[in-house]
């Protein structure tokens, strides 16, 4: 079993930047990745990464702004989050799941609690 525990969110100006963390309980295995859930939407696949560091996935909307990393020293995937937009409010969650695992909820057996992340002037 994995235990998450996310953590950075808060509230950011458009424009502005935001680096949410993710310590995990166990990760030397596992893909990591983060979801987002705003009011009335659907839950999306923001961002992956393969247990290596090397395989990344990046939702089309996020692609260019958001960057993904991992300490595996530490057990603690990163999200740094850059030019935010009001679009971007949501709940984000962290997520592992099993080699192969890519961006759909459904590939993703554990969950974190979730971090606030709203992007308002």
């Amino acid at each position: 079993q994995v235990q998450l525990v996310e953590s950075g969110g808060g509230l950011v100006q458009p424009g502005g930047s935001l680096r949410l963390s993710c310590a995990a309980s166990a990760s030397d295995y596992y893909v990591l990745g983060w979801f987002r859930q705003a009011p009335g939407k659907e839950r999306e696949g923001v961002s992956s990464i393969s247990s290596s560091g090397v395989m990344t996935y990046y939702a089309n909307s996020v692609e260019g702004r958001f960057t993904i990393s991992r300490d595996s020293a530490k057990n603690t995937v990163y999200l740094q989050m850059d030019d935010l937009k009001p679009e971007d409010t949501a709940v984000y969650y962290c997520a592992a799941g099993p080699p192969g695992a890519s961006h759909y909820s459904f590939e993703f057996p554990y969950w974190g609690q979730g971090t606030q992340v709203t992007v308002s002037s």
